[in-house]
């Protein structure tokens, strides 16, 4: 299993992204290395440890499709603009994030994780700061290659 808890480089990573564009939460997701699940390893400014529990299925959620579209995920107010059941997003339920932005972190040309900055009100992420995550998601990138290899 893969620690990032202890990585410092992505702990500065995370809470530079978090202050850079005044967001209230920041997460990252990577799937198993054995089977489809993708769990939240990492976050910052979150409310209690409950993203540590969090697994969801290939598709499901933020992570899930995330990874399954290899895109990114913009919602702007949650739950009224989703596809599917709130239930089926259990980090904007556990962290009451209300708009969220997620970018596929890549690993060998496949989408393996993801980084998500959340608000905690409704809010539509700027191009700049969408550019921004999208940079600590390619920083995320060099590092996990750098850890699984």
């Amino acid at each position: 299993m893969i620690n990032l808890n202890d990585n410092q480089l992505v702990i500065k990573a995370c809470n530079g992204l978090k202050e850079q564009i005044n967001c209230d939460f920041v997460g990252l997701a990577i799937q198993n290395q054995n089977g489809p699940d993708i769990r939240w390893h990492y976050a910052v400014g979150n409310l209690n440890d409950k993203y540590k529990r969090i697994t969801v299925r290939y598709g499901k959620g933020i992570a899930g499709k995330v990874i399954l579209t290899g895109s990114p995920m913009s919602i702007v107010h949650f739950p009224d603009q989703i596809n599917g059941k709130a239930i089926e997003y259990p980090i904007m339920l556990a962290e009451k994030l209300i708009s969220s932005f997620a970018v596929p972190i890549f690993y060998k040309n496949a989408p393996k994780g993801v980084l998500l900055v959340g608000k905690r009100s409704p809010y539509t992420f700027l191009e700049k700061e969408q550019q921004m995550v999208q940079e600590v998601a390619s920083f995320m990138e060099e590092m996990l290659s750098e850890i699984l290899s």
